[in-house]
Protein backbone atom coordinates (compact mmCIF):
# COMPACT_ATOMS: atom_id res chain seq x y z
CA UNK A 1 0.00 0.00 0.00
CA UNK A 2 2.66 2.22 1.07
CA UNK A 3 4.65 2.08 -2.23
CA UNK A 4 1.16 2.92 -4.61
CA UNK A 5 0.51 6.08 -1.99
CA UNK A 6 3.83 7.00 -2.95
CA UNK A 7 3.33 6.54 -6.46
CA UNK A 8 0.31 8.58 -6.21
CA UNK A 9 1.86 11.54 -4.34
CA UNK A 10 4.50 11.82 -7.21
CA UNK A 11 2.01 12.11 -9.97
CA UNK A 12 0.30 15.20 -7.41
CA UNK A 13 3.22 16.89 -6.83
CA UNK A 14 4.52 16.66 -10.61
CA UNK A 15 0.90 18.34 -11.31
CA UNK A 16 1.08 20.96 -8.73
CA UNK A 17 4.67 21.84 -10.24
CA UNK A 18 3.43 22.29 -13.39
CA UNK A 19 -0.02 23.65 -12.49
CA UNK A 20 2.14 26.60 -11.13
CA UNK A 21 4.45 27.07 -14.09
CA UNK A 22 1.21 27.74 -16.11
CA UNK A 23 -0.20 30.11 -13.69
CA UNK A 24 2.89 32.17 -13.43
CA UNK A 25 3.74 32.21 -16.55
CA UNK A 26 0.00 33.67 -17.53
CA UNK A 27 0.55 36.45 -15.11
CA UNK A 28 3.59 37.08 -16.47
CA UNK A 29 1.74 37.29 -19.96
CA UNK A 30 -1.50 38.87 -17.94
CA UNK A 31 -3.86 36.29 -19.49
CA UNK A 32 -6.50 34.99 -17.82
CA UNK A 33 -6.50 31.77 -19.82
CA UNK A 34 -3.56 30.20 -21.56
CA UNK A 35 -6.13 30.35 -24.59
CA UNK A 36 -5.44 34.44 -24.77
CA UNK A 37 -2.01 33.71 -25.50
CA UNK A 38 0.01 33.54 -28.89
CA UNK A 39 2.16 30.95 -28.13
CA UNK A 40 -0.45 28.66 -27.22
CA UNK A 41 0.29 26.35 -30.10
CA UNK A 42 3.85 25.00 -29.36
CA UNK A 43 4.46 26.17 -25.56
CA UNK A 44 5.73 23.74 -23.65
CA UNK A 45 4.97 24.77 -20.52
CA UNK A 46 1.48 23.99 -21.35
CA UNK A 47 2.13 20.90 -22.69
CA UNK A 48 4.39 20.01 -19.36
CA UNK A 49 0.61 20.72 -17.74
CA UNK A 50 -1.60 19.04 -20.08
CA UNK A 51 0.97 15.87 -19.59
CA UNK A 52 1.31 15.92 -15.83
CA UNK A 53 -3.13 16.28 -15.74
CA UNK A 54 -3.03 12.85 -17.92
CA UNK A 55 -0.64 11.46 -15.74
CA UNK A 56 -2.28 12.33 -12.53
CA UNK A 57 -5.57 10.83 -13.88
CA UNK A 58 -4.29 7.49 -15.20
CA UNK A 59 -1.93 7.41 -12.27
CA UNK A 60 0.84 6.32 -14.90
CA UNK A 61 -0.98 3.78 -16.81
CA UNK A 62 -0.59 3.58 -20.71
CA UNK A 63 -3.49 3.41 -23.04
CA UNK A 64 -7.10 3.09 -22.85
CA UNK A 65 -7.87 6.03 -20.94
CA UNK A 66 -10.19 8.26 -22.07
CA UNK A 67 -11.87 11.71 -20.85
Amino acid sequence: MQNSETKLDIYKEKLKQESQKVLECRQKHEAKSCFECENLIGCESRKAYVQAVYESMSQGQSGGFEF
